[in-house]
């Protein structure tokens, strides 16, 4: 089939396209234009793509016209503004992009004959979050501190809106998912990229927040869980529905452990240190409650939270060292999709 990618040039999108032409699906791509040393160069997959466009999504008529001009058969809108620091630096933008751009996506949709199905891509963050040791639920209360946050929770609550109230016969699910990990990865703030950053060119790497907790998750794991809700959607299954995908509770481990076993595995006296602040407000406990996904779309994590990093940081050295990005995605990938679903402990 033909899918449509917003959000292509970024981690999660240039992954999900390389999942999809392995796959042997057509795959076309919308987004801003990447960040240098990006996934996205590394593997060069502009050459996989039949359209490879830059629009901002912010601009509802040049959204329209890209999207009704591609005729794609999947819609799998990833586009955002990702960044909780970011959000609290340019406010703005964030709220525009998460928010405005979801609904001109939306529309651009509902405009398009050929779109069988879409999916819309918030986060975890959308839930409400107070601080509770088990995992929210679909039908747990959105909500949100940061701006980030909040503007990801209004973009849920649109789709949400529009998925009841719109009539275009889209089948469309929301899928939510948290921290996720892999390879290639060059954004900002992010643990592990700094953490591959520093110790790459031997510096220490100072963390904010040793003590919060996240789901740590693999990139491929996550994907997989979009994949799997798309196929539902085709089968004429999901719709109008939210979806979580997060790892198991063995995932659930603090910033500080990870930065530490991060430095194991890369060896050469990696060395991890404390910022004390001040830092602006970021949840200290996120989890997400995935038994819905696991009940009636048959999805579960395959990679273990050990395997999640040492996945990470062999893509890195082997990158590192002159291996080809191409094709050091697509053999992780390969692995990935010969693995069985992991048993709960």
């Amino acid at each position: 089939m033909h899918y449509l990618i917003t959000g292509h040039t970024g981690f999660k999108g240039a992954w999900l396209a390389l999942m999809l032409t392995q796959r042997g699906h057509t795959v076309s791509g919308l987004a801003l234009d990447p960040a240098p040393g990006s996934l996205y160069e590394r593997v060069r997959l502009s050459t996989l793509l039949r359209r490879d466009l830059r629009v901002d999504i912010r601009d509802a008529r040049a959204t329209l016209q890209a999207i009704v001009a591609l005729e794609p058969e999947v819609v799998l809108h990833l586009a955002a503004q990702p960044l909780v620091r970011e959000s609290y630096r340019d406010p703005r933008a964030t709220y525009e992009t998460n928010t405005l751009g979801t609904l001109n996506v939306l529309m651009a949709v509902e405009a398009t004959s050929s779109v069988q199905a879409q999916v819309i891509i918030t986060t975890d963050k959308v839930y409400r979050n107070v601080n509770q040791i088990w995992g929210y639920r679909e039908s747990d209360p959105l909500g949100g501190v940061d701006p980030y946050s909040a503007s990801k929770a209004a973009a849920d609550l649109i789709t949400q809106s529009w998925m009841r109230t719109s009539g275009s016969g889209v089948p469309t699910a929301i899928a939510r998912a948290g921290n996720v990990i892999g390879g290639g990865d060059v954004c900002a703030d992010r643990l592990m990229v700094d953490l591959i950053a520093a110790f790459s060119s031997g510096q220490s790497v100072h963390i904010r927040n040793p003590g919060s907790v996240r789901p740590w998750q693999h990139v491929l794991d996550c994907l997989h869980g979009y994949l799997e809700l798309t196929d539902s959607l085709l089968r004429g299954e999901s719709s109008g529905e939210a979806f979580n995908f997060g790892p198991d509770t063995d995932s659930f481990v603090q910033v500080g452990a990870v930065a530490a076993a991060v430095a194991s595995l890369w060896g050469e006296d990696s060395v991890v240190e404390v910022d004390a602040g001040p830092h602006v407000h970021e949840a200290a406990l996120l989890a997400l409650d995935s038994r819905k996904a696991e009940l009636l779309l048959g999805w579960r994590s395959r990679i273990s939270f050990q395997e999640a990093l040492a996945w990470t940081v062999a893509w890195e050295k082997e990158i590192r060292t002159g291996g080809d990005g191409r094709a050091v995605s697509l053999a992780q990938i390969s692995q990935f999709m010969s693995r069985g679903v992991r048993r709960r402990v």
